[in-house]
């Protein structure tokens, strides 16, 4: 039936899509972590940090269920719900930060944030990571190396490498120098660097989080003139035992991007900036979207926004993501598997590019575990330059129970792969 129903889909969609797994899941249902196929097989979801609070969520669906039946207009409307949701969304964020507009994705987020940054300063360079992802509007794919490659980024794009290796301080002092690099290659092209762009957990380029090493490069961007747009498409919602990833750096965001978790699997993002901003961009372009920020979204939005604040949320993905962390590294050093364990919160990537193996192999690994997990009804991913990282983002509900499954149902994965050795081995 599912091979059946493949074969449809590619005779009807567009090329651009594409499939996880060698063998591709059928979802029947779905709820909390657990993705259950048309055979009844309950799959651990450790990879979609869309349904933040649970898939299928009752009462997210119960909220925009009741604002369908009420309202759902747009924008150009009063409404009280919106703007309530706004009041409470900005609460968590620094003073400076101040007005919020909606979008529909994460895509679109990043692209008015673009547009800001540019009309702001009134220059165009742009500054990104070696391997970043910031979504597939015409404006963000060309900022994007981890779709278009390092040669087809935009002539106006310079992009800065993540450091691997070295203390801390080592890392913030090479990371830093390659921004000063970046901001120079800019005006030597005639453009000057109009904002730094990064995701806040670097998690296209391999996940390192907590990412505070990259404040000091930030800041010399920003002393450069560019604004620092935080990119919290991925990380933000306490994805990283933080609300927001740039609190776990030193340095302060002019404008920030929300998207994927907002909505449980609703359509709402947002950009956060200050008011000065807004109303100058607004004071010569109109920003207006038919679908962003309308009722039913918003009442998704706000579930999501209550339940992460009424649970602590930040403490107790804390705990949970170094029970992961710590459960993964025992499982790779009881299987005799180099691997590096990276992460924040229940963001997490665990690099097979160690001890000699080179990225293009372990790439081939992990491609390997990644459907070996698959068979053992386990849902993750892949990140990194060439791949070579396993990428581990559950939602948020996970409990203890579900992290210690996880991390056997890995610990037999790895078992049950070739041994990984070196290139040289």
């Amino acid at each position: 039936m599912t091979a059946s129903l493949a074969q449809r889909r590619q005779q009807v969609l567009g090329g651009t899509y594409r499939l996880f797994y060698d063998e591709p899941v059928e979802v029947a249902s779905a709820s909390g972590v657990w993705v259950t196929d048309v055979a009844g097989t309950r799959l651990l979801d450790a990879y979609n940090n869309v349904p933040v609070i649970g898939h299928s969520d009752p009462e997210v669906a119960a909220a925009v269920q009741a604002e369908l039946l009420r309202a759902n207009s747009h924008t150009r409307y009063l409404d009280r719900e919106v703007v309530d949701y706004a009041e409470r969304l900005l609460a968590r964020f620094p003073a400076h930060l101040d007005r919020v507009a909606f979008t529909c994705s994460g895509s679109e987020a990043n692209d008015l944030a673009l547009q800001l940054a540019t009309h702001l300063t009134g220059r165009r360079g742009i500054i990104v990571t070696e391997h970043a992802y910031h979504g597939t509007t015409a404006a963000v794919r060309a900022v994007s190396p981890s779709l278009v490659t390092l040669a087809g980024v935009a002539d106006y794009v310079v992009t800065v490498p993540i450091p691997r290796d070295g203390s801390d301080a080592e890392r913030a002092q090479e990371f830093a120098a390659a921004v000063d690099r970046a901001v120079a290659e800019l005006c030597r092209r005639g453009l000057e660097p109009a904002a730094i762009l990064v995701d806040t957990a670097l998690t296209s380029d391999g996940i390192f989080a907590p990412a505070a090493f990259v404040s000091e490069g930030i800041r010399r961007a920003q002393a450069s003139g560019a604004l620092f747009i935080a990119d919290e498409v991925q990380a933000g919602f306490c994805r990283t035992g933080q609300w927001w990833g740039f609190e776990h750096l030193d340095v302060a965001p002019d404008l920030v991007t929300l998207g994927k978790p907002m909505g449980n699997g609703l359509p709402i993002a947002a950009v956060v900036g200050p008011a000065a901003s807004f109303d100058s961009f607004g004071a010569e372009y109109r920003y207006f979207n038919t679908f962003a920020g309308t009722a039913a979204p918003i009442a998704a939005a706000r579930v999501v926004l209550d339940r992460l604040g009424a649970n602590d949320t930040p403490v107790r993905v804390n705990a949970l993501g170094e029970r992961l962390r710590s459960g993964f590294a025992q499982a790779a050093t009881d299987a005799g598997v180099g691997a590096l364990v990276r992460g924040a919160g229940l963001m997490v990537g665990v690099d097979f590019a160690v001890g000699g193996v080179s990225p293009s192999r372990a790439a081939e690994y992990v491609r390997e575990l990644v459907n070996e997990l698959r068979r053992r009804e386990v849902l993750v991913s892949h990140t990194g330059a060439h791949g070579e990282a396993l990428k581990i983002r559950p939602p948020l509900v996970i409990d203890e129970a579900e992290i210690d499954e996880l991390i056997g149902r890995f610990a037999a994965a790895l078992l049950a792969l070739p041994r990984l050795a070196g290139d040289a081995a």
